[in-house]
Protein backbone atom coordinates (compact mmCIF):
# COMPACT_ATOMS: atom_id res chain seq x y z
CA UNK A 1 0.00 0.00 0.00
CA UNK A 2 1.38 3.41 -1.01
CA UNK A 3 1.74 6.29 1.44
CA UNK A 4 -1.11 8.05 -0.38
CA UNK A 5 -3.40 5.02 0.07
CA UNK A 6 -2.44 4.78 3.75
CA UNK A 7 -3.22 8.46 4.25
CA UNK A 8 -6.62 8.12 2.55
CA UNK A 9 -7.48 5.07 4.66
CA UNK A 10 -6.44 6.86 7.84
CA UNK A 11 -8.59 9.89 7.00
CA UNK A 12 -11.54 7.69 6.12
CA UNK A 13 -11.14 5.82 9.41
CA UNK A 14 -11.13 9.09 11.33
CA UNK A 15 -14.22 10.20 9.46
CA UNK A 16 -16.05 6.99 10.32
CA UNK A 17 -15.14 7.33 14.00
CA UNK A 18 -16.25 10.97 13.98
CA UNK A 19 -19.61 9.99 12.49
CA UNK A 20 -19.99 7.25 15.09
CA UNK A 21 -19.25 9.71 17.88
CA UNK A 22 -21.68 12.23 16.38
CA UNK A 23 -24.41 9.57 16.19
CA UNK A 24 -23.75 8.55 19.79
CA UNK A 25 -23.92 12.06 21.16
CA UNK A 26 -26.94 12.93 19.03
CA UNK A 27 -28.74 9.98 20.56
CA UNK A 28 -27.52 10.92 24.03
CA UNK A 29 -28.63 14.53 23.71
CA UNK A 30 -31.96 13.43 22.34
CA UNK A 31 -32.40 11.14 25.31
CA UNK A 32 -31.44 13.95 27.67
CA UNK A 33 -33.93 16.30 26.04
CA UNK A 34 -36.83 13.91 26.53
CA UNK A 35 -35.44 12.20 29.62
CA UNK A 36 -37.45 14.02 32.25
CA UNK A 37 -40.64 13.71 30.27
CA UNK A 38 -40.15 10.04 29.56
CA UNK A 39 -39.32 9.34 33.19
CA UNK A 40 -42.35 11.27 34.36
CA UNK A 41 -44.56 9.33 31.94
CA UNK A 42 -43.40 6.08 33.51
CA UNK A 43 -44.08 7.57 36.91
CA UNK A 44 -47.64 7.16 38.30
CA UNK A 45 -47.44 10.79 39.45
CA UNK A 46 -47.01 11.99 35.85
CA UNK A 47 -50.34 13.79 35.76
CA UNK A 48 -49.12 16.29 38.34
CA UNK A 49 -46.14 18.56 38.56
CA UNK A 50 -43.24 16.90 40.36
CA UNK A 51 -41.04 19.29 42.32
CA UNK A 52 -37.52 18.83 43.59
CA UNK A 53 -38.95 18.50 47.09
CA UNK A 54 -41.20 15.65 45.90
CA UNK A 55 -38.21 13.79 44.46
CA UNK A 56 -36.07 14.37 47.54
CA UNK A 57 -38.92 13.26 49.81
CA UNK A 58 -39.21 10.09 47.75
CA UNK A 59 -35.50 9.49 48.32
CA UNK A 60 -35.93 10.29 52.02
CA UNK A 61 -38.43 7.44 52.39
CA UNK A 62 -35.85 5.01 51.01
CA UNK A 63 -33.19 6.41 53.32
CA UNK A 64 -35.45 5.93 56.34
CA UNK A 65 -35.77 2.27 55.36
CA UNK A 66 -32.06 1.69 54.85
CA UNK A 67 -30.96 3.71 57.87
CA UNK A 68 -33.23 1.83 60.26
CA UNK A 69 -32.24 -1.58 58.89
CA UNK A 70 -28.54 -0.85 59.33
CA UNK A 71 -29.01 0.91 62.66
CA UNK A 72 -30.83 -2.07 64.12
CA UNK A 73 -28.27 -4.49 62.69
CA UNK A 74 -25.31 -2.51 64.03
CA UNK A 75 -26.65 -1.05 67.28
CA UNK A 76 -29.94 -2.79 68.08
CA UNK A 77 -32.08 0.37 67.90
CA UNK A 78 -33.96 2.52 65.43
CA UNK A 79 -32.38 5.76 64.23
CA UNK A 80 -32.58 8.65 66.74
CA UNK A 81 -36.07 10.08 67.26
CA UNK A 82 -34.87 13.53 66.23
CA UNK A 83 -34.20 12.15 62.74
CA UNK A 84 -37.62 10.54 62.30
CA UNK A 85 -39.77 13.65 61.95
CA UNK A 86 -43.08 14.47 63.59
CA UNK A 87 -45.41 11.53 64.29
CA UNK A 88 -43.29 8.86 62.58
CA UNK A 89 -44.76 5.52 61.61
CA UNK A 90 -44.19 2.40 63.67
CA UNK A 91 -41.28 0.08 62.96
CA UNK A 92 -42.05 -3.64 62.88
CA UNK A 93 -39.05 -5.83 63.63
CA UNK A 94 -35.37 -5.02 63.71
CA UNK A 95 -32.67 -6.61 65.84
CA UNK A 96 -28.97 -6.41 66.52
CA UNK A 97 -26.81 -8.85 64.58
CA UNK A 98 -24.39 -10.95 66.60
CA UNK A 99 -21.59 -10.46 64.08
CA UNK A 100 -18.83 -13.04 64.03
CA UNK A 101 -16.81 -11.44 61.23
CA UNK A 102 -15.24 -8.21 62.54
CA UNK A 103 -15.03 -6.75 59.03
CA UNK A 104 -18.75 -7.20 58.40
CA UNK A 105 -19.45 -5.62 61.79
CA UNK A 106 -17.34 -2.61 60.86
CA UNK A 107 -19.06 -2.32 57.49
CA UNK A 108 -22.45 -2.37 59.22
CA UNK A 109 -21.51 0.44 61.61
CA UNK A 110 -20.03 2.55 58.82
CA UNK A 111 -23.04 2.14 56.53
CA UNK A 112 -25.45 2.82 59.40
CA UNK A 113 -23.71 6.14 60.06
CA UNK A 114 -23.74 7.00 56.34
CA UNK A 115 -27.45 6.28 55.97
CA UNK A 116 -28.32 8.34 59.03
CA UNK A 117 -26.29 11.20 57.55
CA UNK A 118 -28.35 10.90 54.36
CA UNK A 119 -31.59 11.10 56.34
CA UNK A 120 -30.43 14.18 58.24
CA UNK A 121 -29.10 15.88 55.12
CA UNK A 122 -32.27 15.32 53.11
CA UNK A 123 -34.48 16.48 55.97
CA UNK A 124 -32.45 19.68 56.20
CA UNK A 125 -32.33 20.23 52.43
CA UNK A 126 -36.08 19.76 52.05
CA UNK A 127 -36.92 21.88 55.07
CA UNK A 128 -40.38 22.20 56.58
CA UNK A 129 -42.00 19.97 53.95
CA UNK A 130 -39.76 16.99 54.70
CA UNK A 131 -41.92 13.91 55.25
CA UNK A 132 -41.82 11.99 58.49
CA UNK A 133 -40.58 8.44 58.68
CA UNK A 134 -43.30 6.12 57.33
CA UNK A 135 -44.32 2.83 58.93
CA UNK A 136 -41.63 0.24 58.19
CA UNK A 137 -41.58 -3.54 58.23
CA UNK A 138 -37.99 -4.72 58.66
CA UNK A 139 -38.90 -7.85 60.58
CA UNK A 140 -37.08 -11.14 60.21
CA UNK A 141 -40.13 -13.12 61.34
CA UNK A 142 -42.39 -15.40 59.33
CA UNK A 143 -44.66 -12.43 58.60
CA UNK A 144 -41.86 -9.98 57.90
CA UNK A 145 -41.10 -8.28 54.59
CA UNK A 146 -37.68 -9.92 54.40
CA UNK A 147 -39.26 -13.35 54.58
CA UNK A 148 -41.83 -12.40 51.95
CA UNK A 149 -39.04 -11.21 49.65
CA UNK A 150 -36.93 -14.33 50.26
CA UNK A 151 -39.87 -16.65 49.64
CA UNK A 152 -40.76 -14.85 46.41
CA UNK A 153 -37.17 -15.15 45.25
CA UNK A 154 -36.88 -18.81 46.23
CA UNK A 155 -34.07 -18.10 48.68
CA UNK A 156 -36.12 -19.96 51.32
CA UNK A 157 -38.98 -22.43 50.80
CA UNK A 158 -42.58 -21.24 50.61
CA UNK A 159 -42.98 -21.91 54.34
CA UNK A 160 -39.44 -20.86 55.27
CA UNK A 161 -38.29 -17.84 57.26
CA UNK A 162 -35.51 -15.44 56.35
CA UNK A 163 -34.07 -13.45 59.24
CA UNK A 164 -31.47 -10.89 58.09
CA UNK A 165 -30.32 -10.44 61.68
CA UNK A 166 -29.52 -14.12 62.27
CA UNK A 167 -25.96 -14.15 60.89
CA UNK A 168 -23.36 -12.15 59.03
CA UNK A 169 -24.33 -13.86 55.77
CA UNK A 170 -28.05 -13.22 56.22
CA UNK A 171 -27.31 -9.59 57.03
CA UNK A 172 -25.34 -9.23 53.82
CA UNK A 173 -28.16 -10.76 51.78
CA UNK A 174 -30.63 -8.41 53.45
CA UNK A 175 -28.38 -5.49 52.56
CA UNK A 176 -28.10 -6.82 49.00
CA UNK A 177 -31.88 -6.52 48.65
CA UNK A 178 -31.67 -2.76 49.31
CA UNK A 179 -28.36 -1.45 48.03
CA UNK A 180 -28.61 -2.16 44.30
CA UNK A 181 -32.13 -0.74 44.32
CA UNK A 182 -30.93 2.47 45.97
CA UNK A 183 -28.27 2.99 43.31
CA UNK A 184 -30.70 2.53 40.41
CA UNK A 185 -33.36 4.68 42.12
CA UNK A 186 -31.05 7.68 42.56
CA UNK A 187 -29.76 7.37 39.02
CA UNK A 188 -33.27 7.10 37.61
CA UNK A 189 -34.48 10.11 39.61
CA UNK A 190 -31.67 12.38 38.41
CA UNK A 191 -33.59 13.71 35.34
CA UNK A 192 -36.42 14.84 37.65
CA UNK A 193 -34.24 17.18 39.72
CA UNK A 194 -34.07 20.74 38.35
CA UNK A 195 -31.93 22.46 40.98
CA UNK A 196 -28.26 21.83 40.15
CA UNK A 197 -27.19 22.01 43.78
CA UNK A 198 -29.69 19.33 44.73
CA UNK A 199 -28.70 17.34 41.66
CA UNK A 200 -25.05 17.39 42.67
CA UNK A 201 -25.99 16.38 46.21
CA UNK A 202 -28.12 13.51 44.90
CA UNK A 203 -25.18 12.42 42.74
CA UNK A 204 -23.04 12.41 45.85
CA UNK A 205 -25.52 10.21 47.70
CA UNK A 206 -25.73 7.91 44.68
CA UNK A 207 -21.95 7.52 44.77
CA UNK A 208 -22.07 6.56 48.45
CA UNK A 209 -24.86 4.05 47.81
CA UNK A 210 -22.76 2.58 45.00
CA UNK A 211 -19.81 2.22 47.38
CA UNK A 212 -22.11 0.44 49.84
CA UNK A 213 -23.43 -1.87 47.14
CA UNK A 214 -19.88 -2.71 46.07
CA UNK A 215 -18.88 -3.53 49.66
CA UNK A 216 -21.88 -5.82 50.05
CA UNK A 217 -21.42 -7.49 46.67
CA UNK A 218 -17.67 -7.97 47.15
CA UNK A 219 -18.07 -9.45 50.62
CA UNK A 220 -20.82 -11.82 49.48
CA UNK A 221 -18.69 -12.88 46.52
CA UNK A 222 -15.67 -13.58 48.72
CA UNK A 223 -17.72 -15.54 51.24
CA UNK A 224 -19.52 -17.37 48.45
CA UNK A 225 -16.22 -18.46 46.89
CA UNK A 226 -14.78 -19.50 50.25
CA UNK A 227 -17.88 -21.45 51.29
CA UNK A 228 -19.78 -22.62 48.19
CA UNK A 229 -22.15 -24.75 50.24
CA UNK A 230 -23.65 -21.60 51.78
CA UNK A 231 -25.22 -20.78 48.42
CA UNK A 232 -24.65 -17.04 48.79
CA UNK A 233 -23.83 -16.37 45.16
CA UNK A 234 -26.83 -18.39 44.04
CA UNK A 235 -29.03 -16.44 46.47
CA UNK A 236 -28.02 -13.13 44.89
CA UNK A 237 -28.97 -14.46 41.47
CA UNK A 238 -32.40 -15.46 42.79
CA UNK A 239 -32.95 -12.06 44.43
CA UNK A 240 -31.85 -10.34 41.23
CA UNK A 241 -34.31 -12.39 39.16
CA UNK A 242 -37.11 -11.55 41.59
CA UNK A 243 -36.39 -7.83 41.35
CA UNK A 244 -36.40 -8.09 37.56
CA UNK A 245 -39.78 -9.81 37.70
CA UNK A 246 -41.19 -7.06 39.91
CA UNK A 247 -40.02 -3.97 38.04
CA UNK A 248 -41.32 -4.86 34.58
CA UNK A 249 -39.69 -4.82 31.16
CA UNK A 250 -39.12 -1.27 29.87
CA UNK A 251 -37.75 -0.76 26.36
CA UNK A 252 -33.97 -0.86 26.32
CA UNK A 253 -32.03 2.39 26.13
CA UNK A 254 -28.33 1.60 26.45
CA UNK A 255 -27.36 5.27 26.68
CA UNK A 256 -29.57 5.98 29.68
CA UNK A 257 -29.07 2.61 31.33
CA UNK A 258 -32.66 1.40 30.99
CA UNK A 259 -33.34 -2.23 30.16
CA UNK A 260 -35.83 -5.04 30.73
CA UNK A 261 -33.03 -6.94 32.48
CA UNK A 262 -31.76 -4.22 34.78
CA UNK A 263 -30.57 -6.38 37.63
CA UNK A 264 -27.67 -8.73 38.14
CA UNK A 265 -26.44 -11.03 40.86
CA UNK A 266 -22.77 -11.62 41.56
CA UNK A 267 -22.13 -14.91 39.76
CA UNK A 268 -18.83 -14.95 37.90
CA UNK A 269 -18.70 -15.20 34.11
CA UNK A 270 -16.15 -16.44 31.59
CA UNK A 271 -14.46 -14.06 29.19
CA UNK A 272 -11.56 -14.14 26.74
CA UNK A 273 -9.45 -12.96 29.68
CA UNK A 274 -10.59 -15.77 31.94
CA UNK A 275 -13.09 -15.86 34.80
CA UNK A 276 -14.31 -12.43 35.91
CA UNK A 277 -16.40 -11.42 38.89
CA UNK A 278 -19.57 -9.32 38.58
CA UNK A 279 -19.13 -6.86 41.43
CA UNK A 280 -20.41 -3.93 39.34
CA UNK A 281 -23.70 -4.55 37.46
CA UNK A 282 -23.43 -2.60 34.19
CA UNK A 283 -24.84 -2.60 30.67
CA UNK A 284 -22.91 -2.99 27.41
CA UNK A 285 -21.70 0.61 27.63
CA UNK A 286 -20.40 0.25 31.17
CA UNK A 287 -23.33 2.33 32.47
CA UNK A 288 -25.22 1.60 35.68
CA UNK A 289 -28.93 0.94 35.41
CA UNK A 290 -31.80 3.30 36.18
CA UNK A 291 -35.19 2.63 37.74
CA UNK A 292 -38.19 4.93 37.74
CA UNK A 293 -39.84 5.79 41.04
CA UNK A 294 -42.67 3.42 40.13
CA UNK A 295 -40.28 0.55 39.46
CA UNK A 296 -38.46 1.23 42.73
CA UNK A 297 -41.76 1.06 44.60
CA UNK A 298 -42.60 -2.23 42.86
CA UNK A 299 -39.59 -3.72 44.60
CA UNK A 300 -39.95 -2.23 48.08
CA UNK A 301 -43.72 -2.89 48.03
CA UNK A 302 -42.98 -6.43 46.75
CA UNK A 303 -45.72 -6.05 44.16
CA UNK A 304 -45.53 -5.72 40.36
CA UNK A 305 -48.97 -4.05 40.22
CA UNK A 306 -49.83 -0.37 40.72
CA UNK A 307 -50.36 -0.16 44.49
CA UNK A 308 -49.72 2.37 47.22
CA UNK A 309 -48.42 0.18 50.02
CA UNK A 310 -46.97 -3.18 50.93
CA UNK A 311 -43.78 -5.04 51.67
CA UNK A 312 -41.28 -2.94 53.55
CA UNK A 313 -43.74 0.00 53.65
CA UNK A 314 -46.98 -1.51 55.04
CA UNK A 315 -48.79 1.85 54.91
CA UNK A 316 -46.93 3.15 51.87
CA UNK A 317 -44.30 5.85 51.57
CA UNK A 318 -45.00 9.44 52.56
CA UNK A 319 -45.15 12.28 50.05
CA UNK A 320 -46.48 12.89 46.55
CA UNK A 321 -44.74 9.98 44.80
CA UNK A 322 -46.25 6.86 46.33
CA UNK A 323 -47.69 4.56 43.65
CA UNK A 324 -45.79 1.67 42.10
CA UNK A 325 -45.81 0.97 38.35
CA UNK A 326 -48.31 -1.34 36.65
CA UNK A 327 -46.22 -4.18 35.27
Amino acid sequence: MSQEDQLIETLEGRSRRREQRRAFFTAALGAAAVGAGAFAFANPAAAQTITDADVLNFALNLEYLEANFYYFAAFGTAIPAASQGTSPGAITGGARVNFTDPLVSQYAREIAADELAHVNFLRTAIGSTAVAQPALNISGSATGAFTAAARAAGVVPADGVFDPYASDENFLLGAFIFEDVGVTAYKGAAPLIANKTFLEAAAGILAVEAYHAAIVRTTLYRKGIDTPAAGLIEATEKISAARDALDGAPAEDATRGIAPDDDQGIASTNSINGTVSNIVPLNMNGIAYSRSTGQTLNIVYLNRAAVTMGGFFPAGVNGTIKTSAAN
